[in-house]
Order: C-alpha cells, then structure tokens, then sequence
C-alpha cells in the first residue's frame, strides 16, 4: 500500500496475475518491439477450447475470478518458457504504426455490439476480463489488457482464452463465441510486467454459437467478428489533458469498503473526463507514463475495457485510446476514485498492425 500520507491507494482492476519485474537487454532500436504469443492454431484446437466453453459452463462464467495483476495465478501444470511460445516479428514503419484506424459498423444492423468478456483458463482455474473489438483488416482483432491474455510471472499464455462480445446475464453468446488465435503484445510486458505496457491485441478465429442437434451441443460457425458486431477505431500519441475519455467495463470487485456495488452482470462506463499524465507512484508496477481517469469507481473485472473518445450511442462506436489496467483509491477513502491506462503509442500500432495481419482458419467446424 502506498502510505496513507500520499492519499493514494492502488488496486489491480480485473484477482489473478502477480507480474514480478526483472531486468531485461537493450534491444536494437530497429528491432520490433512486438511480442507475438500462438493461442489455438488448428481446428483441432479450436474445437478443444470451445468444448471447454459450453453453454452450462458459460451460465456460471461470471462466478470465476476477475483477472487481476495484483494477486498470483494458478500454476499451470507443465510451465512453457517464452522461447517455446514466442514467434519473431518483422518490424513495421513507424509512419504506418502511426496511423489512426476508423471505427466499424457490424455488416448488418445499425448498432455496433463491440465490448464484452474474455474468459480464460491458468492451471485449472478460470478468469475473466472486459474487452472491445477493434477494427482491423483482418476483420478480427480485440483489445484487451495485457494481463488478461499472458502471465509474465510465468512466462506463459493463457489458455482456453475467448472473447464473448455482449454477453447475456446468463452466460448467453448470441453474437458468438471467437477463440483466440495468437496475442501480440509489447515485448515489455512479457519480459519483465512493466504497466506502462499493459495491454493485447488478441487476434480471434471466426466465431461460433452452440446450437442443439439430437440432443447434444453442436458449433455453428457465424463468421468474422467484425462483420457480427463492428470494430472501434484506433487513436494513437494522444497528449494526456488534451482530450476527454469515456471507460467502459464490467465491474465486479470488492471495493476498498468491501461494499459490491456492481456484479459484472451489465456494461458499465464512467462519465467522461479530461485524462491526466499518471507516473510511477507505484514502483513495482513499474508505471512511468500511464495515463489516468478521475472520478471512475470501477473495481475488479474492468481490466482490458476501452477508453474511447468520440462515442457514439446511438451506433455503439467511438475511437480507442486506452484500456482499463489499474484502478486506484487517491483519496484513501470507502470506493477507488480513478482508473489509469497505458500511454498509446505509436509502438502501440506496432502491436496492433501486428494482430490486424494475422491470418486465421477459415473453416473451423
């Protein structure tokens, strides 16, 4: 706990990944900075992953802990090393890294449905976060915190990982069900959990929906993520006290009261405020240009949901410029009072060029 005479006290937003910070090499200042994790590659894997996710286990889903960077995760029984997992990437120019994504609409409907839960698997224990569908050449990429998809304490990806974009109180996915594909992250977070880096764009394989047929649950494949519920659009190098934000989530925890004011049932958002530069007040979360929110009470399980500006309620889209990574109590008093974000960068639209290129399966039933 930061002490009391500070006036600040910091929690992890979404309880499960203790990231421990190490050292780590120079790396050529040409080189990409892009950390690129494979998830499920095959059918076979596809198929193995949503057997883990049907529909009676997603009816208690939200029963499972919020992913938090503050606490340890379950150990997996056969650790992978970073070398195992990790696949090189070409560099991208900085000028096309740079530049800003325009938001989506869903191919049919007016609305874009764009936010939801990630459900994942560390060991033999299930977690959940917020995310958000971004628009992407490859129709099928979502933004997440970093935390939600890769545990850097053991070096190792998270399993059983999908995103289920506007979820029903029940455990309903009728806008499907995507399985991830691959993470890209920035090398950072993998190496060493800095926060500055807290974030993922996970790249996704078509979607699904469980449909009955004699009696057992079949797949029904419904196709790109985009084309089910839109994409937000991406802003990159933003100044912080330049522009206002509106966080979005699904919060569940404790707050510091022990008060449980949300249930992590329903989408919720904090009014929009101006943003603010938040710098290391917590060294071992390693945080040197986060970005903050402030008045937001969100709590566990808001981790990986989108900053956006120029929201639109009326066709559900706006422009991503962060996600939720920390919440914290400034004031020391019952609820947190602000959440903060990574700085988006144009080392940011590295990562993300990096997912929007990834090629995924094109039959997976």
């Amino acid at each position: 706990m930061i002490p009391r005479a500070r006036h600040v006290a910091l929690a992890a937003l979404s309880s499960a990944l203790l990231v421990l910070p190490a050292l780590t090499g120079v790396a050529d200042a040409a080189a990409s900075k892009v950390y690129a994790v494979p998830l499920a590659a095959t059918q076979a894997d596809v198929k193995r992953v949503a057997e883990h996710w049907k529909p009676d286990r997603l009816k208690v889903a939200d029963n499972y802990s919020p992913a938090t960077p503050g606490a340890k995760a379950a150990p997996t029984s056969e650790p992978q090393t970073a070398t195992e997992q990790h696949r090189p990437v070409a560099a991208i120019r900085r000028t096309l890294a740079a530049q800003s994504v325009a938001s989506a609409m869903p191919r049919k409907g007016k609305m874009a449905t764009t936010m939801g839960k990630v459900y994942f698997r560390f060991g033999d224990k299930e977690y959940w976060c917020s995310a958000s569908a971004v628009a992407a050449r490859n129709r099928s990429v979502v933004a997440t915190a970093a935390h939600c998809a890769y545990d850097s304490r053991q070096a190792r990806a998270a399993d059983s990982w999908i995103f289920v974009p506007d979820p029903g109180p029940n455990g309903e996915a009728s806008k499907g069900i995507y399985v991830g594909a691959a993470i890209s992250l920035h090398e950072d977070w993998s190496g060493k959990g800095d926060y500055d880096y807290d974030y993922a764009f996970v790249t996704v394989h078509r979607g699904f929906t469980w449909t009955k047929k004699n009696g057992s649950y079949v797949m029904k494949d419904i196709g790109r993520l985009q084309d089910n519920v839109g994409g937000q659009g991406l802003e990159l190098n933003k100044k912080p006290g330049t522009y206002s934000a509106v966080p979005f989530g699904y919060p569940a925890g404790m707050q510091p009261d022990r008060s449980r004011p949300f249930n992590g049932k329903k989408l919720r958002f904090c009014i929009k405020r101006t943003t603010t530069q938040w710098a290391a007040v917590a060294p071992a979360f390693d945080l040197q240009k986060g970005v903050q929110l402030q008045p937001c009470d969100f709590s566990h399980g808001a981790s990986g949901g989108p900053w956006l500006i120029g929201w639109n309620d009326n066709r559900g889209l706006g422009t991503l410029v962060g996600v939720n990574s920390l919440t914290w109590n400034r004031d020391a008093q019952g609820w947190y009072d602000a959440v903060s974000s990574p700085y988006f960068d144009t080392t940011t639209g590295e990562v993300y060029r990096h997912a929007a290129s990834v090629r995924t399966l094109t039959k997976i039933t």
